[in-house]
């Protein structure tokens, strides 16, 4: 008896839960409220510059200091999780993105709404590791590939939702009251997101005697740790650099610049699709054959799109945004199979900052390519560089032979 109440109680600070779908629906709510965030600021950009004067390189900064903000706090994220619990410390983040809105509000200039869209992306950093720690513990004898591409799907739909939300409501009431409006749906988020845990007894503060004494990262293959996160920054490293520069390719082709929205509309409908098939599709056929699969059709896709007549290029769009971003759902759950479980928060939290960082210099460095060679060759470039990713996907096939059911 005294055995299995420990076992169950090591089951529960660990996050274990019978409910796994309603952890999923739950971390799939956080994703949509924090990816809807990052991407609100794309719609208030030119509104702050407008009203407080601002000039280009001021408002990259702000840009810059939300993404580099959210970037930051991945790891220790990760790591409070391990003393806070999963439950709390996202339900805080979440509240203090909600504030950093709320308070955006009621800004006066550029200064102050650079220091509170900082905390704001603070706030925000939490999100990435521990829901993704929350989905992958959930799913631990489950179709976890399936559920974390199900996850990454659901930040995609926020992306859409709220900004075009916020867009609607700025344009009704003003901006102040749209920004203060949404910051309100991230303090509900918070609240809901700290019950819905408790109620399901899962994302707690892990109890004593089920945490491992032995320090580090929790890798248990540093090789293929390495490997996946070479693949992710890769990856992620190419994805921005296209989706950047694609315009002036399309335009170059005789586009004209109200055809380049629907053009990255269509590419992002892809890419949505993506995130959620590509999680499935692992399942079946596994990681190594999911990532060559994916890349090298990223590949084939950016060199058509870039040397093909424009016809042709819109029509490949939509199946490139699917394999574009497809890749990614399919790396995440493979971070689980590399570390221990007492050890997946900072590990999430370190691989998301390795790839995120690389997707945020990435664009300078092709820029300064595309300046000495031009775009198209830059682009031909980042396609050849994304099927380096197929021997590394190669150099994962021992540590990962067992999941894959090879």
């Amino acid at each position: 008896m005294a055995t299995a109440e420990v076992a169950a109680r090591v089951e529960a600070a660990a996050g274990a839960t019978r409910r796994p779908s309603a952890v999923l629906l739950l971390a799939c709510s956080a994703h949509f409220v924090h990816d809807g965030f990052a991407d609100i600021l794309y719609v208030l950009l030119p509104i702050w510059a407008r009203e407080f004067g601002l000039a280009f390189v001021q408002v990259g900064a702000i840009r810059t200091v939300y993404t580099g903000a959210m970037s930051l706090f991945q790891i220790p994220a990760g790591l409070l999780a391990e003393r806070w619990g999963e439950r709390r410390l996202l339900a805080l983040g979440t509240a203090v993105t909600g504030a950093g809105f709320i308070a955006a509000g009621s800004t006066g200039g550029f200064a102050a709404l650079l220091g509170v869209l900082l905390i704001a992306g603070l706030g925000s950093g939490v999100q990435h590791p521990l829901a993704s720690t929350l989905v992958s513990t959930a799913y631990e004898t489950g179709r976890r590939r399936a559920a974390l591409g199900t996850y990454n799907f659901s930040g995609d739909l926020g992306k859409i939702a709220m900004p075009a939300s916020v867009g609607l409501a700025a344009a009704l009431v003003g901006w102040r009251t749209a920004s203060a409006a949404s910051g309100v749906l991230g303090l509900v988020a918070a609240g809901a997101i700290f019950v819905v845990l408790a109620r399901l007894s899962t994302g707690a503060r892990p109890a004593t005697d089920s945490r491992e004494t032995s320090g580090g990262w929790g890798i248990r293959d540093a090789r293929a740790f390495a490997a996946l996160s070479a693949i992710g920054v890769i990856d992620s490293g190419t994805r921005t650099p296209f989706l950047t520069f694609l315009p002036f390719i399309l335009i170059a082709k005789g586009l004209a610049t109200a055809g380049v929205g629907l053009a990255l509309a269509i590419l992002f409908a892809g890419g949505a699709v993506g995130k959620f098939v590509c999680g499935l599709a692992a399942e079946r056929i596994g990681v190594i054959r999911a990532v060559i699969l994916t890349e090298v059709a990223t590949a084939v896709g950016i060199a058509l799109v870039v040397v093909a007549p424009l016809p042709v290029a819109l029509v490949a769009l939509a199946p490139l945004g699917i394999a574009l971003n497809g890749t990614s759902s399919v790396l995440y759950g493979t971070v689980a199979d590399l570390v221990s479980a007492h050890r997946r928060g900072r590990a999430y939290g370190l691989y998301y900052t390795i790839t995120l960082g690389a997707s945020a210099v990435s664009p300078t460095i092709y820029g300064l390519v595309s300046d000495a060679a031009g775009v198209t060759a830059t682009l031909l470039v980042v396609a050849t560089l994304v099927l380096v990713t197929v021997p590394l996907a190669l150099a994962l096939r021992t540590a990962l032979a067992a999941p894959e059911r090879a």
